[in-house]
């Protein structure tokens, strides 16, 4: 995105321009909102690769700033950028989750929520992450109710999602599951990667889930599940096959 340039403003420069801006001054609001719309930028960038384009979710960022402009009290004792953060963030969140298809019970996100505590609980008991089975006797549930859980409350991710990116060019979602040859893509278009993680069998689930959606390295995974390093390398190349099979053959 080009953004246009504008002077970045000192702290006493904003409360003027806060003070008529609140007194009806539209031109001191506009000048507040064009000298904040890089810190608005530089927000929206923590949510690229969400399904949405930049610029969209930029307008909805500068939402965000002017209710921070609106609602900003001269008494506070925090610079205005401090207040406008979460506002903006907050801002950009609360379209995403408003505009997610995916609708998930009150009852379902309440028990998701339960299971995250417990797992703090028990990290820091444990000084290790629980694996699920733990997470389940702490809750007297079954494996399956802690899984079920946790992957309806979860946000759909973009199989253009970036996994990792170092010097060289990212490396998306979509990179791990496409064949070895060109021009293998149909067979990704035609279903849901949700649809398809649901016909694997609970612990391969479990390991594309937190390899490829939570970003879990293989170690971590390991501690989890009680495995070694090597037999998740090997568990998750198997379980990419399987995706692969399940997708060609519908």
């Amino acid at each position: 995105m080009n953004l246009p340039r504008f002077p970045l403003l000192k702290d006493p420069e904003i409360k003027e321009l806060l003070k008529k801006a609140k007194a009806g001054d539209g031109l001191a609001r506009d000048k507040l909102v064009n000298c904040n719309l890089k810190l608005v930028f530089n927000l929206v960038k923590r949510f690229q690769n969400r399904g949405y384009e930049l610029e969209d979710l930029f307008q909805i960022g500068c939402i965000g700033l002017m209710k921070a402009i609106d609602k900003f009290d001269l008494n506070y004792d925090v610079k205005f950028s401090t207040y406008a953060v979460p506002m903006i963030v907050g801002e950009i969140r609360r379209f995403l989750r408003d505009d997610n298809p995916v609708k998930v019970s009150r009852s379902v996100k309440e028990l998701a929520y339960k299971i995250q505590q417990v797992r703090e609980i028990l990290t820091a008991r444990l000084g290790r992450e629980p694996s699920v089975g733990e997470i389940a006797a702490e809750l007297s549930l079954n494996r399956e109710e802690v899984v079920n859980a946790l992957e309806a409350a979860q946000a759909p991710t973009s199989i253009y999602e970036t996994l990792h990116q170092d010097d060289g060019d990212p490396i998306y979602l979509l990179d791990q599951l496409k064949g070895e040859e060109e021009g293998d893509l149909p067979w990704l278009e035609s279903i849901s990667i949700n649809e398809i993680l649901q016909k694997l069998p609970e612990r391969d689930r479990l390991i594309i889930i937190w390899r490829f959606f939570e970003d879990k390295t293989q170690s971590v995974i390991a501690a989890r599940l009680g495995l070694s390093q090597v037999q998740v390398s090997r568990l998750e190349r198997q379980a990419l096959i399987k995706i692969k099979s399940l997708m060609e053959n519908g």
